[in-house]
């Protein structure tokens, strides 16, 4: 019972960090019909900032806590600025284009962030500055940190934040609105550029914090360390039902359950055969079964359907 309860919270803690980079995929996605592959470089871009200026504030003797707070929104605002770059220099040129050349093109952007990466801050790992004492806590048998507690608190209050915003601000119903048709909200006076954009840097902006959570959970950065984590963050709006906000949050949390149990019980269940050294592979396994039964995702809704 208490390795169940401990994967059970090593899963809702994994579960909420893919939510959080899964509403960046699904707001572009309900807007505009596009898979921003390169959202998972987006995050790794916000976690080295990130890391690069909690490093040099604590060096030039900055408090902790305000070396954090600084040093989350620079990066949230680099990350903005490079969500308003790759929206307007690589995709907004392609809006009318057929669906196949933006996918092309979030590839590409994908592998110059990546080597743009490698080239600024290097090959190696970096390592994340300890912060906190880390004290863990005992619950019913299982272990919880408080690195694990703030990820997921922080996650969940961010994620109810933008729900407030998407369906109780005047941004958020003109998202909607162009969510719904495009054509029709520039009739009634909505920029759609000035949308779009908007949503790329709020996209971008969750990725940094996302980042950063990956980041302080691990205790480590790498510039190849987006490239999975968007395709799980993808797996999970898929799994939710991509372009709904509340599918990728279930999605994340589902599939950040079915990785943690799936890595702490596949040893049993195949005699040692495979270890959780496979955990990866579960993520893609769900991603094939979803596409093959259902394609909508569990709630299968746009964005625009819950105004």
């Amino acid at each position: 019972m208490e390795i169940f309860l401990q994967q059970i919270i090593n899963g809702l803690v994994q579960g909420s960090v893919y939510a959080l980079v899964a509403l960046g995929y699904t707001m572009v996605y309900g807007i505009l019909g596009l898979i921003n592959f390169a959202h998972g470089e987006v995050v790794m871009i916000g976690a080295m900032l990130a890391l690069s200026a909690l490093t040099s504030l604590l060096g030039m003797g900055a408090p902790p806590a305000l070396a954090l707070l600084l040093s989350i929104g620079l990066a949230m605002l680099g990350c903005m600025v490079l969500g308003y770059s790759i929206e307007r220099i690589a995709y907004r040129p392609l809006r009318h284009a057929p669906r196949l050349a933006p996918l092309i093109t979030a590839i590409g952007v994908s592998i110059v962030l990546q080597n743009l990466a490698m080239m600024i801050w290097g090959r190696e790992y970096h390592s994340f500055p300890q912060m906190i004492a880390n004290h863990s806590h005992t619950f019913g048998g299982a272990i919880i940190n408080d690195i694990q507690i703030i990820v997921f608190v922080l996650a969940l209050a961010i994620m109810a934040g933008l729900m407030v915003v998407v369906h109780r601000t005047r941004l958020g119903r003109a998202m909607r609105a162009v969510a719904e048709n495009q054509h029709a909200a520039q009739l009634m006076g909505v920029d759609i550029n000035r949308v779009i954009s908007i949503t790329f840097m709020l996209g971008s902006a969750l990725a940094a914090v996302a980042g950063m959570m990956i980041s302080a959970s691990y205790g480590l950065a790498h510039y190849y360390m987006g490239f999975l984590l968007g395709l799980k963050a993808f797996t999970a709006a898929v799994l939710g039902g991509i372009g709904n906000l509340r599918g990728a949050m279930l999605g994340g949390l589902l599939l950040g359950l079915i990785e943690s149990l799936g890595a702490g019980y596949i040893g049993d269940f195949t005699g040692g055969f495979f270890g959780s050294n496979y955990q990866d592979v579960f993520a893609f396994f769900v991603l094939i079964i979803v596409l093959v039964f259902r394609p909508s995702g569990l709630l299968g809704e746009r964005l625009a359907e819950r105004a």
